[in-house]
C-alpha cells in the first residue's frame, strides 16, 4: 500500500518537489483523476477557516513598575481582564466588553495591539510589603509588553450547526440576527475547506501539529473546550454534530489584523474573527481521501434557536453544498442562507500557507500527541437555591 512518512515530505518541501494544493482543489483533483492516482501525485493539502471565534483571548505579561506592582485588577482600553495569575500578568478575553460601551471589547483591544496602536493600561492592587505600588496608569503597546500571545481555548469546530428562527420576532445570537418565521437561515464554516472536517479521524492534526494561527505560524496545545469527537457520522466519516474543537497558541507580536480581526454581534457582544489554517500532509490514500471530502457531502442540522434550552429541535439536516447555493428547504419553505465565516479570506489563507510551505518557511511535523477519539460535553450541573428554614436558617436544594 503506499505510504509516504513526514520526512519524505518534508525533504520533497526542501527540494521545491512537492506538490500543494488547497482541500477545494483536492476535491476537483480526485473528482478527474481519482483517490489512487490523487494521492501519488499530491503531498501536501492546505485547509483553512476565517470565522468568528468567541472563545479566544491573549495572556501578556506587561514587566514591573519601580516601585513594582501586583496587579490584581487590570483594565485595557475601559476591557477588563482576568488579573489573577502573577504579578503582572492578565488574560484578556475576545468577548469581554467594555465598561462604558457594550460594542467596543477584548477583541478590539487585540486587534488594536496587533496594529501597534497604543491601549490605555489601568492596574490596581491592595498593595504588599513585596509589592508595595497600589494604583499604575499608562499607555502601552505590543512592542512594550515582554509577552502577547494569543491562547485560543476553543477554535476550529468540526462542523457546527447552522441556526434559524421559528418565533415572531427577530433574535440577537451569536449566530448574528435570526430573522423571524424562518426569515433566514446563518451558517458558520468553510465547508470541504475546514481543517478537522478534512481530517475527521484526527490522523494528521493533534496536539503539536504546526498552523497558521492570525497570519504567524502557531501551534494546536491542546484539544479545545467542548471536545465531542463522539457523534453521528456520515457514511463519508464526517461528523454532523460539533464534535472537535482545537486549542491554539501563538505569538500575537508575528500576527496581522487581516486574519485576526474585532467584530460585534448587536444585542449579543464583541467577538473575534479568527484565521487558522492547517497543513494536511499525504501520508497514504487514506487521508487524501478523507481531505477530499466535498460539500455536498458535509451535513448540518439547523437548529431553532427561539427555543431557550441546551437541547434545541433541529428544523433538519441540510449539506453544505445547500447552504451555499443562498437557499435551503426547510418544511417545504425556501429560506435564505447567511455565512458568518469569511469562505474568501479561508482561501486567501489557505495559498499564503501553501506559499509557506514551498518557500521553506513552514515544515511539518508529527503530532506529539492525538486528540481523543471518544468523549462528550457535560451540562452545567442544576443550580443551588437558597429556601428558608422553619427554623430560620438557610439551607440549600437542588
Amino acid at each position: 500500500m503506499f505510504k509516504r512518512t513526514y520526512e519524505d515530505i518534508n525533504e520533497r518541501l526542501r527540494s521545491g518537489k512537492a506538490v500543494v494544493v488547497s482541500a477545494e482543489e483536492l476535491t476537483r483533483i480526485v473528482g478527474d483523476v481519482g483517490v489512487r492516482r490523487a494521492a501519488r501525485q499530491i503531498d501536501v493539502v492546505t485547509t483553512a477557516t476565517f470565522a468568528p471565534m468567541c472563545s479566544s483571548g491573549v495572556f501578556i505579561n506587561f514587566g514591573h513598575s519601580d516601585p513594582p506592582i501586583r496587579m490584581t485588577q487590570a483594565v485595557l482600553n475601559d476591557v477588563p481582564a482576568y488579573a489573577g495569575i502573577a504579578a503582572v500578568d492578565c488574560y484578556l478575553g475576545a468577548t469581554e466588553a467594555a465598561r462604558s460601551r457594550p460594542e467596543y471589547g477584548g477583541a478590539h483591544v487585540i486587534q488594536a495591539l496587533v496594529d501597534r496602536e497604543p491601549v490605555y493600561l489601568e492596574a490596581s492592587s491592595p498593595g504588599t510589603d513585596c509589592y508595595p505600588r497600589t494604583k499604575y496608569a499608562a499607555q502601552v503597546s505590543l512592542d512594550r509588553v515582554n509577552q502577547a500571545y494569543l491562547f485560543n481555548p476553543r477554535n476550529c469546530y468540526q462542523n457546527y450547526p447552522a441556526a434559524a428562527n421559528t418565533s415572531e420576532r427577530p433574535l440577537a445570537t451569536y449566530m448574528g440576527t435570526l430573522e423571524p418565521q424562518l426569515g433566514n437561515v446563518t451558517y458558520c464554516s468553510a465547508g470541504e475547506l475546514s481543517p478537522l472536517l478534512c481530517d475527521p479521524h484526527y490522523r494528521t492534526i493533534g496536539i503539536g501539529t504546526r498552523i497558521f494561527l492570525g497570519g504567524a505560524p502557531g501551534l494546536v496545545a491542546w484539544e479545545g473546550t467542548q471536545h465531542n469527537p463522539s457523534q453521528l457520522r456520515t457514511e463519508a466519516g464526517v461528523p454532523i454534530g460539533g464534535a472537535g474543537t482545537l486549542a491554539v497558541i501563538g505569538d500575537l507580536k508575528h500576527m496581522s489584523s487581516r486574519y485576526l480581526r474585532a467584530a460585534f454581534f448587536a444585542g449579543y457582544g464583541p467577538t473575534l474573527m479568527v484565521g487558522i489554517g492547517i497543513p494536511i500532509p499525504v501520508l497514504d490514500e487514506d487521508v487524501l481521501r478523507a481531505a477530499a471530502v466535498s460539500d455536498a457531502e458535509i451535513l448540518t442540522d439547523v437548529y431553532d434557536y427561539s427555543v431557550q434550552s441546551r437541547s434545541r429541535p433541529s428544523l433538519g439536516r441540510v449539506s453544505y453544498a445547500e447552504l451555499r447555493s443562498g437557499t435551503v428547504r426547510i418544511g417545504g419553505q425556501s429560506v435564505r442562507t447567511v455565512p458568518l465565516s469569511s469562505l474568501s479570506r479561508a482561501r486567501e489563507i489557505a495559498e499564503v500557507l501553501r506559499s509557506w510551505l514551498i518557500s521553506g518557511r513552514f515544515e511539518l511535523h508529527a503530532p506529539v500527541q492525538g486528540l481523543p477519539q471518544i468523549g462528550g460535553v457535560l451540562p452545567l450541573a442544576d443550580p443551588v437555591v437558597p429556601i428558608a428554614c422553619a427554623d430560620g436558617l438557610q439551607e440549600t436544594a437542588r
